[in-house]
């Protein structure tokens, strides 16, 4: 359960269902279903019954997997509803707006649905088109905020998975459900979520771009992420170890996806409690001050960060190939036990190897202030 991408709905729909102020938000929504359900079909059910009872006081969208079905469902006013299962073939990408499209209510093996929803928009003469049941037309927004925050983000999944395919990013109707003719992988994933308009005329750090084009569009890997992940559950292992989450502390742009088995009792400290002010143990302050460090001379450093990340991935899924192999030789508490300390010599060595970089950089960078001086070449 990945809770909760904030997602907006329009004045017209909130105003016969506004928000409920003290109702079940993203900081408790997690606790109040995970523990209470076995599927990612079951935890959409209990979530809708939450919403019924409590109200929710903010759009939210939430992402539910199992080992079969990835369901994604958006709240987008007080007591409504809808969640869609993305196609075994398919994948979506979403960016803080509505992005459910047409609603097929006599199929509930791919769609679920507030009790009522016909009839609330029926009753409000909500539905702007004149046929269907437009899920994003009818909540969702479609202003000039979506067009340079949110549209440009989902543009660029798609065009990243589909390069074939040329679409506008701030065309309001791309599509929510998508195919591709490869496997997607985890490091697929995880360069998306770093990306910036990567080799685009709208990528920050573009030579060639006008400053026009470049800050046009909100990048997808910003600052101010405090984590990215990708959640993963693989049907090639025993399940007791097959679920992996890649967490990334610090910039998704310059710092490492790292696995963390999900079948563990402790993390490692330095990932249990960030200090307020900055202290190099911590992960969170380490990972950040890599970032800042990469991208304060990035023309000179971001290669020096490709290469660190490129080897550092390799050296990551033999880790998680060998601990798959050696974990086999376990069960019960004694897996936990091993998946745990497993899970934190890896932050250890991760840790390591940061330092290295960190190092690496530092020693490079004395090399490039402007307060040098060459007698021979200024003359």
């Amino acid at each position: 359960m990945s809770a909760t991408e904030s997602t907006y709905g329009n004045e017209r729909a909130l105003a016969f269902d506004p928000l409920v102020k003290d109702g079940m938000d993203e900081d408790v929504i997690v606790r109040m279903v995970l523990p209470y359900v076995d599927s990612a079909k079951g935890a959409v059910q209990r979530t809708g019954e939450l919403i019924a009872k409590y109200g929710s006081p903010a759009g939210n969208s939430v992402l539910f997997s199992d080992s079969d079905d990835v369901w994604y469902m958006e709240i987008v006013s007080g007591h409504h509803w809808v969640a869609q299962r993305i196609p075994d073939d398919s994948y979506a990408v979403c960016a803080n707006r509505v992005s459910i499209q047409q609603v097929d209510f006599n199929d509930p093996s791919q769609f679920m649905w507030s009790d009522g929803i016909q009839e609330f928009v029926e009753s409000n003469h909500l539905n702007t088109d004149k046929t269907g049941f437009n899920f994003r037309h009818i909540f969702g927004t479609d202003n000039m905020k979506d067009r340079h925050y949110n549209t440009p983000r989902v543009w660029f999944g798609q065009k990243f998975f589909n390069p074939e395919i040329e679409q506008d990013p701030e065309d309001g109707e791309l599509p929510f459900i998508m195919k591709t003719d490869h496997k997607i992988s985890v490091d697929d994933i995880e360069y998306v979520l770093g990306s910036h308009y990567n080799e685009t005329p709208y990528d920050p750090f573009s030579p060639d771009a006008s400053d026009a084009d470049k800050y046009r569009y909100r990048p997808i890997g910003l600052n101010r992420t405090q984590n990215s992940h990708v959640l993963q559950i693989r049907n090639d292992v025993p399940e007791e170890f097959a679920a992996i989450m890649w967490l990334c502390i610090g910039f998704p742009t310059y710092t490492p996806y790292i696995p963390f088995y999900t079948n563990m009792n402790e993390t490692d400290a330095s990932y249990n409690d960030a200090s307020l002010e900055f202290n190099f143990k911590d992960a969170y302050w380490m990972y950040n001050a890599l970032s800042v460090l990469v991208e304060s001379h990035y023309t000179d450093f971001i290669q020096d960060d490709i290469d660190f990340l490129t080897e550092v991935r390799q050296d990551l899924r033999m880790s998680v190939a060998e601990t798959d192999k050696l974990a086999k030789n376990y069960t019960g508490e004694e897996l936990v036990e091993f998946l745990t300390t497993r899970n934190q010599k890896v932050v250890k060595e991760m840790a390591d190897k940061t330092h290295k970089l960190f190092g690496q950089l530092y020693t490079k960078g004395i090399n490039l202030s402007k307060l040098t001086f060459n007698m021979d070449k200024n003359l």
